[in-house]
């Protein structure tokens, strides 16, 4: 865009309207909240999954636990320790007060009953699912950042879009009372 067609909602000139100036003010303004909003908002976001995580963390500890059963095969999936390849199955753990515990937690495909697995447990001693890996909670982070981030900026837009047809509507409602005012006379001259 060339200087003066940026500059010409700022510049004196007969043909200037309020409205003008106004649309200038809300294409800087939302130029400027998109510019630094929509990185802000994805920031924000990305530290609120790892602070996420890191707490989800804190509140978990792992412990030795023995299948009690055969997990079920999993038939077409691929053992190769891929995401989505654990299977679900019942363990036996020894609690903090001695005492014996089952429950049902997912495992690696393969394992038979009497293997020894590790299982995560929360505070109270309940078994808890597995906690997000470093990269796991890396991938959310950047995902639900660049989510937030474009979502944010997409909002804006929609928000000077609409700002933009409001002042469309006003110039058209002004134009419509200058034309019936002047209407008239332009009749009269034509006769």
């Amino acid at each position: 865009m060339a200087r003066s067609e940026f500059l010409r909602p700022w510049r004196h000139s007969p043909l200037r309207r309020r409205s003008d100036v106004a649309e200038a003010w809300l294409v800087l303004v939302t130029a400027v909240l998109i510019v630094l909003g929509a990185p802000a908002a994805g920031l924000a976001a990305a530290h609120a999954v790892d602070a996420s995580t890191v707490q989800e963390r804190q509140g978990r500890h792992t412990i030795s636990a023995v299948l009690t059963q055969n997990p079920p095969p999993r038939v077409g999936v691929d053992v190769s320790g891929g995401v989505g390849t654990r299977v679900h199955t019942t363990v036996r753990w020894t609690a903090a007060d001695g005492s014996a515990k089952t429950g049902i937690t997912t495992v690696a495909p393969g394992l038979r009953a009497g293997d020894r697995t590790t299982v995560w447990l929360d505070r109270h001693g309940a078994l808890v699912r597995d906690p997000v890996t470093p990269r796991q909670a890396t991938g959310e982070s950047i995902a639900l950042g660049t989510v937030a981030g474009t979502s944010t900026g997409l909002l804006l837009l929609g928000a000077q879009r609409t700002g933009r047809a409001l002042l469309n509507r006003h110039r058209y409602a002004q134009w419509e009372r200058e034309w019936a005012a002047e209407d008239p006379r332009w009749g009269q001259r034509a006769t």
